[in-house]
């Protein structure tokens, strides 16, 4: 074990390495004349199990999605087609946060990313693929079956690492999935701003990233 107090940093993608997807679902919104945030609403409904939660676990197709994710919105007042929502996923990569991660890989962190994804291709977005080429490790709940908050996604994450969680510092924009990596221990950064994820994770690695 080396001297300094971390050996790992775990990434989510969507909202932290890129522009958060919410920020396209309110421009999406208001076009349609929705409420805004509606479309995060419906994914607090029954969270385990709606369209969104089986789609990142890979349990049914796109075309499936669409027509659940329709269904389910309907219901709360607004129909949103699946589709309409897959579209919005990928936001721009943050130039500041692919700084970062080849600081953090030169100063010999291990570097994984953590994703609730839903299996769709970015081999036409070369930003994406280079930002992922950095990564030592890529988890996504599309292809392992399992997605954050859920204890297994986070325990799969350390073992392919090869990392104790209380050696990693976690950084996601949802609250929701800090949640249970704090409760193994790991350290855990909430992003708001890049530049606030930044400085925070300067504190907890002792390395400047800007």
């Amino acid at each position: 074990m080396s001297d300094r107090p971390f050996d790992a940093v775990f990434w989510d993608f969507g909202g932290v390495i890129t522009t958060s997807p919410f920020d396209a679902f309110n421009t999406y919104e208001a076009a349609h004349g929705i409420p805004k945030d509606f479309i995060r609403g419906v994914n607090t409904h029954n969270p385990d199990n709606n369209a969104w939660a089986q789609i990142e676990r890979q349990e049914i197709s796109a075309e499936v999605f669409d027509d659940l994710f329709a269904a389910e919105s309907e219901a709360l007042g607004h129909r949103v087609p699946g589709a309409d929502v897959l579209g919005c996923l990928y936001g721009n990569v943050r130039p500041e946060m692919m700084n970062a991660l080849n600081v953090i890989r030169e100063n010999g962190f291990t570097q994984a990313c953590l994703t609730n994804n839903v299996n769709r291709s970015v081999e036409d977005r070369s930003d994406v693929s280079s930002a992922m080429q950095i990564f030592d490790h890529v988890v996504e709940s599309s292809k392992v079956g399992i997605r954050k908050p859920e204890l297994g996604f986070y325990t799969l994450a350390c073992e392919t690492a090869g990392v104790e969680a209380d050696r990693v510092v976690f950084l996601d924009d949802l609250g929701i999935n800090l949640k249970t990596a704090r409760a193994m221990g790991m350290a855990t950064i909430k992003v708001v701003t890049a530049d606030q994820a930044l400085g925070e994770l300067e504190e907890f690695l002792g390395i400047s990233l800007r």
